[in-house]
């Protein structure tokens, strides 16, 4: 493996592509950064968590909305420190985030644009995992434990929701082959085939 790589994950909706990300995490013995990254960019700028959860892998709307005390002095002040704050204010704190962990070392995250953001980063790896629709439905039916309908309908939303978040931060396009330097078919090659697709790559980095 080189000096230091960046392998960044997008995926379709109960591809497993988290899974992937984990059990690469394990064989390479580097960080992988999923939810964990919103916790980091929290610390790093000071706000709730909760926010970033909120905001995670949606594109720009207003976040004020729900976070008001209903005091006019209080809350008056607290937009003013917050500068209005969107999920774009936000998207550019996490994207410090991605660049702050990824000059620090070898890393993998999955999804939130990460290939984008690091796109004049040496060392970067772009990965996009997707599946066949009925096995990405039979992961989500399982994981969620909800029926075919609702696990179609939840696939349909969150891709949906990752492609608008995703095609709105960056010039490329979600899902799209062109978009990544491996495009990878979890149905095809299983979740321990992909992860040793991506860590043979990794070598060749």
């Amino acid at each position: 493996m080189a000096e230091k790589v960046i392998i960044c994950i997008g995926r379709e909706y109960g591809s497993g592509g988290r899974e992937i990300g984990e059990k690469l995490s394990e064989k390479l013995g580097i960080p992988c950064y999923d939810k964990v990254l919103l916790k980091q960019t929290a610390i790093d700028s000071g706000l709730a968590q909760s926010l970033f959860e909120n905001a995670d892998e949606k594109r720009t709307s207003w976040l004020l909305n729900g976070f008001c005390s209903g005091n006019p002095t209080a809350d008056a002040a607290m937009i003013t420190s917050m500068d209005y704050l969107t999920n774009d204010s936000l998207f550019m704190m996490q994207s410090r985030t991605i660049r702050k962990l990824a000059s620090e070392g070898s890393c993998i995250f999955i999804g939130r644009c990460a290939e984008s953001v690091l796109e004049n980063f040496e060392g970067v790896i772009s990965v996009f995992i997707h599946a066949d629709k009925d096995d990405r439905v039979e992961r989500i039916m399982k994981r969620q434990n909800i029926d075919r309908k609702r696990a179609e309908s939840l696939m349909n939303k969150i891709d949906k929701r990752r492609a608008g978040y995703h095609n709105y931060y960056s010039e490329s396009k979600w899902g799209r082959s062109a978009s990544y330097d491996m495009s990878i078919s979890s149905s095809r090659f299983g979740i321990e085939g992909t992860v040793n697709m991506i860590a043979e790559a990794v070598k060749y980095n």
